[in-house]
């Protein structure tokens, strides 16, 4: 007599191709974000690339949002592969606040953006192919989201650190293959 445990599929342990490529997109994304930042903000006022700078900035912005949206989508329908069983509790609750507290910057900070710049009544072009409205000028509302703008990005700064941390702890330190979950399967080339 069989039962339905002898059928059970394997625990997956690992992130499936959407997850991993969603991570790194985004990872990618807000880096070029970041440094489109800082570079835009360096360039003096009157300089010709400044615009072109931050059109590009906001664009990425919103390209995160969008992928972020999409990633909680696809996350809710494909819940990740589940905690080592070799992970310490801490390790577990760590990892899934980081990772909440990243999923609510990657909104807050492309939103909070979006406020800032249509609160001032200016639209933000989409890689200068559309353009998302303006709102009517509302200084209070810009200065709120410019306020909430610059606070998401020192959170950003944290949490990416507080994330890379993590992956360094489970590479170097405890060298338990779990950044190999975000990883496409490794093929032995012999």
């Amino acid at each position: 007599m069989t039962t339905a445990s002898t059928f059970a599929q394997p625990q997956r342990t690992r992130y499936d191709g959407v997850s991993q490529t969603l991570h790194w997109l985004t990872a990618l994304l807000v880096l070029a974000a970041l440094v489109l930042a800082w570079v835009g903000e360096a360039l003096p006022r009157t300089s010709d690339w400044k615009g072109y700078v931050f059109m590009v900035h906001k664009s990425l912005g919103v390209t995160i949002l969008a992928a972020t949206l999409f990633r909680l989508v696809w996350r809710g329908l494909n819940p990740p592969p589940p905690a080592p069983w070799s992970f310490e509790p801490w390790e577990v609750w760590a990892g899934k606040i980081t990772h909440a507290l990243l999923y609510l910057m990657l909104l807050v900070m492309p939103v909070s953006g979006y406020v800032l710049s249509a609160a001032k009544g200016r639209t933000v072009d989409y890689f200068n192919l559309v353009s998302l409205p303006a709102l009517a000028e509302n200084k209070p509302l810009a200065d709120a989201a410019t306020s909430v703008h610059l606070a998401a990005q020192f959170a950003v700064y944290i949490l990416i650190v507080a994330h890379l941390c993590g992956v360094v702890w489970h590479v170097v330190a405890r060298r338990d293959g779990t950044l190999g979950r975000m990883l496409p399967p490794q093929t032995d080339a012999d």
